[in-house]
């Protein structure tokens, strides 16, 4: 809460004053077709402008068949390996995948056993906050949007970083390291401390340095810092799918743009956690959540097609949940036949729901999951395919595995710090000018007038 009763307070002049930007910073939206403007940095058929080159990973949606140009199912690669073969592989062999994926985002190969033990060994070295920084930083002014406190909290780590602003390769990558070890404790206490300023109890546990991210998550969270090897592996999974997604994702490419200018790692991940927060990128799982909680006390028979059809149609119409017009959790920017990141986890959550017996939520899940797309094609002209995204199903994950719905996007971002930290490496290393795209002006030249004359 504000110390200032008004803080908060939307006087009738700032009423005024956004009336006024309004009138006066509209544009009309026939000059961007006329000036052939790609909005978003995509044109109408979801393709992207290429801004940059990477390595890093690599996103197929569509396949040239006899000089055409097609929609497949999609495929995602890191440093040119299958990640449903890194979700397979760590599985057949009993053990965590995000550490190896973390190592192959940064390095460019898969890590021998010797390797991957001594990348473990140093996210461990690292996984430990400056003294007192839970209680001069986390447990002062904590924010129900964890988000926030997360990026508040990585700022603040600068400030105990002798070596904040140098960017030579050596530190750059010690800070990443640090970073990916550091983020779940920064989430987690950031959220255990708003949960004690609402009136519950205060748990901070230290993190065990045998443990992989996703165990540590579950342990540092819980209470009595219990798991199931099946929760911490399907968290794990999660972890891997959210770990990277090319370089033109808006956090990812706000990473890209930010490292052009030179500045330090805090603020660049400050400028990325910033991005991820929207709800039209990190956030998206937190909306398909709550549209299904809405779903589920709007449609009385969970199995009627019909039913359930129409509720996917009140969406669309804009009658239903947040009158949004949005079906949350379908489509992807370049994705249409299929994201392999939903279909991955599509198997494990059928496997997790029977074990906490929510087995009807599942079968409501894939219910929308096939219907989703038919009722969006019946109603909008579609430029490519429809598909359920990784959203749909990852914040059916986490509300199996009992995770408060403040910290869906915070995991998003546990996850997402590899394939940043992998981009900002790249970018210094490939650096050569400052990001800056143009915008044309489209307003009107006018003469200065005295004070006295207006």
């Amino acid at each position: 809460m504000a110390s200032n009763p008004n803080y908060c307070d939307i006087t009738p002049e700032i009423e005024a004053l956004a009336a006024q930007a309004l009138r006066n910073s509209s544009i009309d939206p026939d000059d961007f077709v006329k000036y052939d403007v790609k909005r978003g940095l995509r044109d109408l058929n979801g393709k992207g402008v290429l801004a940059g080159l990477t390595e890093v990973s690599d996103i197929v949606a569509k396949k040239i068949v006899d000089g055409e140009e097609l929609p497949c199912d999609g495929k995602l690669y890191y440093r040119g390996v299958d990640v449903e073969q890194l979700v397979e592989g760590a599985l057949k062999e009993g053990r965590f995948g995000f550490e190896e994926t973390a190592y192959l985002l940064l390095l460019g190969h898969l890590p021998n056993q010797e390797e991957l033990e001594s990348f473990t060994k140093q996210l461990s070295y690292y996984r430990s906050l400056p003294n007192n920084f839970v209680r001069d930083v986390i447990l002062k002014a904590p924010s129900h949007d964890i988000m926030n406190s997360l990026a508040r909290s990585v700022l603040n780590l600068a400030s105990y970083d002798d070596r904040a602003d140098d960017i030579s390769l050596p530190n750059v990558m010690r800070q990443c390291v640090q970073l990916i070890s550091l983020f779940p404790m920064l989430s987690v206490y950031g959220y255990q401390a708003w949960n004690y300023r609402s009136g519950s109890s205060l748990y901070i546990h230290a993190p065990r340095p045998e443990l992989s991210a996703a165990e540590n998550i579950l342990s540092l969270l819980r209470a009595d810092s219990t798991y199931s090897f099946w929760e911490a592996h399907v968290l794990d999974i999660c972890l891997t799918l959210h770990a990277e997604h090319g370089g033109g994702n808006n956090s990812t490419f706000t990473t890209h743009v930010v490292t052009s200018s030179g500045t330090d790692t805090y603020s660049c991940m400050a400028a990325a956690l910033a991005s991820l927060k929207g709800p039209k990128h990190g956030g998206a799982n937190i909306k398909v959540v709550r549209m299904f909680e809405d779903m589920k006390e709007q449609v009385k028979d969970w199995k009627d097609e019909d039913e359930v059809r129409r509720y996917l149609q009140d969406l669309l119409d804009k009658k239903a949940f947040d009158k949004a017009g949005l079906i949350y959790g379908m489509g992807h920017a370049v994705y249409s036949l299929s994201d392999p990141r939903a279909n991955l986890l599509h198997s494990f959550v059928e496997k997790l729901s029977r074990e906490k017996g929510r087995n009807e939520e599942y079968e409501l899940y894939s219910l929308v999951e096939r219907l989703g797309p038919e009722v969006i094609a019946g109603e909008r002209k579609m430029y490519k395919g429809v598909s359920a995204n990784v959203d749909f199903y990852s914040g059916f994950v986490y509300h199996m595995l009992d995770l408060p719905l403040e910290l869906y996007t915070p995991i998003f971002a546990m996850a997402r710090i590899a394939g940043w930290s992998a981009h900002r490496i790249e970018e210094l290393i490939n650096m050569g000018k400052i990001i800056r795209p143009a915008y044309k002006y489209v307003g009107t030249h006018t003469d200065y007038v005295p004070m006295q004359q207006r």
